[in-house]
């Protein structure tokens, strides 16, 4: 059941002060729907998710609809691509290029696809909200945070990793991974997206930046209860920036041992391996750990990606991007700590080198 009245609000202030809504805007509502393979594949709780998720579409164009007289609101709703970072289709990508704001409230994420690339490049501006929950605009929930106080957080850190080197992180699971950031430009995903062809997530919250090709050594360990339903640990090895082998994680292992298989050297299988993306979440009312929307931006986690990152700085293009959380973690950057045990330092300090 969709609560209308309860997230009416956290709706019209999401276009309001996040995206900046502007009188005579076209704002776009998308959603993705079940394919008949999903409808025979997936059990009835996932679909029920899904489904859910579409409704919670159709409620915030109807809200925008209603409160945003002078604009005009489309709602389009496509099927599903089934992963993330997947293209979702020519006609969906037309949608949104039209658009001058576009919320993506779907399943798979859309954030890392050339649609959303070339609706940005045509002016609209995008917020992706993949694997979004109605709990996500309740009072206290991740939508209710102070925005521009999340702009500030996020903004000092980027500082903080400019000009890094070398990066390592740990966690009290096992994680040890290496990589270098030499070069790299560092990107704020705050939730305030009112200038032309900007995008991001929301709920927002995270520095994010590619790793350079080919320097990630190491392992991480996903936690249990740390992925959508991930109930044992699951190890991810790196070598030279690529995925050598996923150990463990019960039957989520097993789907990404089948998307990754690694005994074949050929495409897409290899740029799925790649170690894509480091990101430092700031979000204080982030705090569900096995939705990856809202993990990723929980204040003082750290997340890696592997497989596309084409999209934000990185040389890989890839069918997949998928993200995994590390729970309060050592971040190390060239020899000193940003973050310890899911502590932050003072602010004061994060841009001193």
């Amino acid at each position: 059941m969709i609560e209308t009245e309860k997230i009416r609000k956290a709706v019209i202030n999401m276009f309001k002060v996040n995206m900046g809504v502007k009188p005579g805007e076209k704002i776009l509502v998308l959603t993705d729907t079940p394919r008949q393979s999903e409808w025979m594949s997936y059990n009835t709780e996932k679909l029920t998710e899904m489904v859910r998720r579409s409704l919670l579409a159709k409620a915030v164009s109807d809200i925008a609809t209603e409160a945003f007289t002078g604009n005009t609101v489309h709602f389009f709703a496509y099927l599903s691509a089934e992963r993330h970072g997947k293209e979702p289709g020519r006609e969906v990508e037309e949608e949104m290029k039209k658009s001058d704001v576009v919320a993506a409230i779907t399943t798979y994420s859309l954030t890392h696809t050339d649609a959303r690339q070339n609706a940005c490049e045509a002016g609209a501006r995008v917020a992706s909200m993949p694997m979004f929950l109605q709990e996500m605009f309740y009072t206290g929930g991740a939508m209710s945070s102070d925005y521009e106080k999340i702009a500030d957080e996020t903004t000092r850190i980027s500082k903080r990793l400019t000009n890094t080197d070398h990066v390592q992180i740990r966690s009290r699971e096992g994680t040890n991974l290496t990589f270098s950031l030499k070069g790299r430009t560092i990107m704020a995903d705050t939730g305030i997206f009112k200038e032309k062809g900007v995008f991001g997530n929301l709920p927002s919250g995270e520095a994010y930046v590619p790793p350079v090709q080919g320097t990630g050594e190491g392992k991480l360990v996903v936690e249990a209860g740390w992925h959508p339903n991930l109930q044992e640990n699951m190890t991810i090895q790196f070598e030279e920036g690529k995925v050598v082998n996923v150990l463990g994680g019960g039957k989520v292992g097993d789907e990404f041992r089948r998307l990754l298989d690694f005994a074949k050297d050929e495409e897409p299988y290899i740029s799925r391996r790649n170690l894509a993306e480091l990101g430092v979440g700031t979000n204080p009312n982030a705090k569900r750990p096995d939705n990856v929307l809202e993990a990723e931006k929980i204040r003082g986690t750290v997340h890696v990606a592997i497989g596309d990152n084409s999209h934000m700085g990185g040389e890989v293009t890839a069918d997949l991007h998928q993200d995994f959380v590390i729970p309060e973690p050592d971040l190390v950057l060239d020899g000193t700590a940003l973050i310890s045990k899911g502590k932050t330092r003072p602010l004061a300090q994060q841009i001193e080198r």
